[in-house]
């Protein structure tokens, strides 16, 4: 049974710089997939020539993105999250990571999001 899982990232870069890699075609080709088309509200993410199909399913600018899978059963764990958070006190931005795993796979998902975010803070020049 799939689990969830949080993950999270301090990025030293603007909300709004953030938000644009986070939530549109253009800005998720750069780090996230090979590739992203939109057709409205449905992302056709492109990874070594396989396809995956996700809703953008939330959206609060600057705030949260959130996409479920399609073609998965319709229950609480077909979804990934990004969402940003702005500590009050420091200013410190961090991006949350919310998604689910199978338990063995845990460790997989965790360093392919490492690899990602690798390349988001490659991208964004910290």
């Amino acid at each position: 049974m799939r689990s969830k899982y949080e993950l999270e990232y301090t990025l030293n870069c603007s909300s709004k710089v953030l938000f644009s890699r986070l939530s549109t075609p253009e800005g998720l080709g750069e780090w996230f997939a090979e590739k992203v088309n939109v057709d409205r509200d449905l992302f056709s993410f492109f990874w070594n020539n396989t396809e995956s199909k996700a809703r953008l399913s939330a959206l609060k600018d600057n705030k949260l993105v959130r996409f479920e899978w399609t073609g998965m059963e319709n229950d609480e764990t077909n979804f990934f999250e990004f969402r940003i958070n702005i500590d009050e006190l420091t200013g410190d931005l961090a991006l949350i990571i919310i998604d689910f795993s199978e338990p063995d796979e845990k460790d997989d998902a965790t360093d392919i999001w490492d690899s990602q975010i690798a390349n988001l803070k490659r991208l964004l020049g910290i």
